[in-house]
């Protein structure tokens, strides 16, 4: 079978970069259009799309950092000043922040499980992460306590029912080439099954 080199490559080679080390410019329109719709080609089971993107540009994620801290302050009393400004600024790091949420379809659950719709919604974000590096951005998939938080979930209008599956941040690479991380050996995670006897 045919292959692409260029896609095959940029597979291989694909990897995060911190939040932290992004930088503007992020998508224009264009590119986010082109982004957005790689995103949603996802499997589906039942054609549910059991998920939901929500774009935040720099002056959402500013009202979102400011609910942030209102929160972490409330949860966290003895919290200091730099502990509540950090917290302002995680989801904050990047041109452009997408949330990714999950929306099942309950009355589906008999047919199609909670588990396939979730993983739906997080080969959304394994989309937006190929996709970003495909165009030339740098992204980053993040979760942390803002994700599992209520009133988090209810700032960004959703059922207390609905899941946060990531924030994924995307801008331009600050770094020329992230370093590479340790990836597993193929021997540790992969096997045949039935195993042959020796």
């Amino acid at each position: 079978m045919a292959r692409t080199p260029d896609l095959a490559e940029l597979l291989l080679k694909r990897r995060s970069t911190l939040a932290a080390n992004m930088r503007p410019p992020g998508p224009d329109p264009e590119a986010l259009d082109v982004l957005l719709r790689i995103a949603t080609r996802v499997p589906d089971h039942g054609k549910l799309t059991p998920w939901r993107i929500q774009v935040l540009r720099s002056e959402a994620q500013a009202r979102l950092g400011d609910i942030c801290a209102e929160v972490f302050r409330e949860d966290n009393p003895d919290a200091s000043e730099a502990q509540i400004e950090f917290e302002r600024q995680r989801l904050q790091r990047s041109p452009l922040l997408l949330v990714v949420t999950c929306h099942p379809n309950r009355e589906k659950l008999a047919k199609v499980p909670m588990i396939e719709q979730q993983i739906s919604a997080g080969a959304v974000c394994q989309n937006l992460l190929v996709g970003a590096t495909a165009l030339g951005f740098a992204s980053q998939l993040l979760t942390d306590w803002p994700a599992y938080h209520p009133k988090i979930r209810r700032a960004l209008g959703h059922a207390e029912n609905t899941e946060i599956i990531g924030f994924v941040h995307i801008g331009s690479p600050a770094e020329t080439s992230p370093k590479e991380r340790p990836r597993p050996d193929l021997e540790d995670v992969v096997s045949e099954w039935p195993r042959s006897e020796a």
